[in-house]
């Protein structure tokens, strides 16, 4: 969606005024009438006074504070969805910001609820196109607002639309060999090189994680490396993250067994699609960090000579595991993916991974499960990035205790711990293949919504590429060199 900076406004657009709430009196172009119901309206703590006439809505959004509190921003996001919904209900192509706080924060808020509201995935439906919204462009009224943090703000808004379509898309479409392609297409649209290992080059790596669970699947694995290496990147070691991405999980042979219960499993590729949309807000933005994205990608199936419970898998860094359940499937194609990253002497490693369902227990849809060995100055500066964009975390305790319940017998490892705390178990399991700086961020809880959720659209919402956005260029100078602790 197109966002124009203009000077003035357009008495026939719809439109959000906002303003601080003492200052109701003083808006231009309103009543005397209306500016004594607004003060009324504000008195009683109602903030969003609204008006209509016939093809054009007025919103006065009275803010209490210049501060652009976390609270405060989103319920600006949610205010930019409601209107946009209002504006393709009566055929309109654009609306209006108008922003009288001196804050331009604000508007940029009401702009990104907008743009991520408005998105739609029509792309098999045969009358997509009398279903498409209306709305194109935002006219953003605000002396405060640069062309540059506009564009800003639009970039990042489109890379989290990419990361919801490749989840929304079924597995009949996007293969592990098909999502590869679309990662080398996303390279070639916004500047970052891709590169893909095929089922040979990963035998040859001796991926036994990402080869094992993809032994019930008829299509070959890919393991995918992108890489965005911009001139005077300010890190002398890059940052990596890692996406899991199984495109398609039934359990595999530990068939996943209730109702309903693989009814959203195409979306068991979001972390590994989120890791596409931040790459690619990176180098639409030209972000001066050197990022390496890495994406083990298969399908998890019962067929064919599929792994099975008891089985023993041989690990890319020589770590066996004993299989208890091969719907724990996830963990197994990080843990090569994690060893993989070695290579690269990272600062940093963030994975993201829709990985257990203890995580949405824990948590349900309002956050991310985060554990890790980094610093805490870089686990701190992660959280607080969650706050200001709204993909929340929440972090837990790695302790040793919670590792003890991952040995195996017969194995160095097991891929199932016991009935509670499985995402931690699991992030456990995960650090035994690190020696660098991690975090793990479970985002099974708000990966995928059964409704809409403001302008968090239903089926794949892209978390994750606002979150690692805002931390990579708010809070990435946080990260120090510390010695990462020993492995367990």
């Amino acid at each position: 969606m197109q966002i124009d900076l203009k000077k003035t406004t357009d008495a026939t657009l719809s439109e959000v005024v906002l303003f601080i709430a003492d200052s109701v009196r003083r808006l231009r172009g309103v009543s005397e009438e209306e500016q004594a119901f607004m003060a009324d309206e504000i008195k009683a703590e109602r903030l969003t006074v609204r008006f209509q006439q016939p093809g054009r809505i007025r919103i006065y959004h009275a803010l209490k504070s210049r501060k652009a509190e976390p609270a405060a921003l989103e319920k600006l996001r949610a205010l930019g969805n409601s209107l946009q919904g209002e504006v393709n209900r009566i055929g309109k192509t654009a609306f209006q910001v108008v922003n009288e706080s001196g804050n331009p924060a604000f508007s940029l808020a009401v702009a990104e609820g907008a743009i991520l509201g408005n998105y739609q995935f029509l792309k098999y439906l045969k009358d997509k196109e009398k279903r498409k919204n209306s709305l194109q462009a935002l006219r953003l009224v605000d002396p405060g607002v640069t062309p540059k943090m506009a564009g800003e703000v639009r970039q990042v808004c489109e890379a989290t639309l990419l990361a919801r379509t490749l989840v929304n898309e079924p597995l009949s479409y996007l293969t592990a060999v098909q999502f590869s392609k679309e990662m080398a297409l996303a390279g070639k649209a916004y500047g970052f090189d891709v590169k893909v290992l095929h089922k040979k080059e990963i035998e040859q790596l001796g991926m036994g994680g990402l080869l094992g669970v993809n032994r019930g699947s008829i299509d070959p694995p890919t393991f995918t490396v992108m890489e965005y290496k911009p001139r005077g990147a300010k890190n002398k070691k890059p940052l990596v993250l890692v996406g899991k991405g199984v495109v398609f999980d039934t359990g595999g042979l530990s068939l996943k067994p209730t109702p309903g219960s693989m009814d959203e499993m195409k979306c068991d590729m979001s972390g590994a699609a989120a890791v596409v949309g931040t790459l690619s807000a990176l180098a639409a933005n030209k972000v001066p960090v050197h990022t390496i994205g890495l994406v083990p990608a298969t399908d998890n199936r019962p067929g064919m000579n599929a792994y099975v419970p008891q089985d023993i898998l041989h690990m890319m860094d020589g770590t066996t595991v004993e299989v208890l359940n091969t719907d724990a499937e996830g963990r197994l194609l990080l843990a090569d993916a994690l060893h993989y990253a070695k290579r690269f002497s990272p600062d940093l490693v963030i994975d993201l991974a829709t990985l257990t369902g203890a995580a949405v227990r824990a948590v349900g849809a309002y956050a991310s499960a985060m554990m890790g060995t980094a610093p805490q100055a870089v686990m701190n500066g992660l959280h607080e990035a969650g706050m200001s964009v709204y993909e929340r975390t929440v972090q837990f305790p790695m302790w040793d205790e919670y590792g003890d319940e991952m040995k195996s017998d017969i194995a160095d490892l097991k891929n199932l711990g016991g009935a509670n705390a499985g995402q931690i178990t699991a992030a456990k399991f995960l650090q035994h293949f690190t020696d660098y700086p991690w975090i793990h961020l479970d985002i099974a809880g708000p990966a995928w919504l059964n409704a809409p959720s403001a302008y968090r659209t239903k089926g794949g919402t892209g978390v994750g590429v606002r979150l690692l956005y805002h931390f990579i260029t708010r809070h990435f100078g946080a990260i120090t060199q510390t010695k990462h602790p020993a492995r367990r």
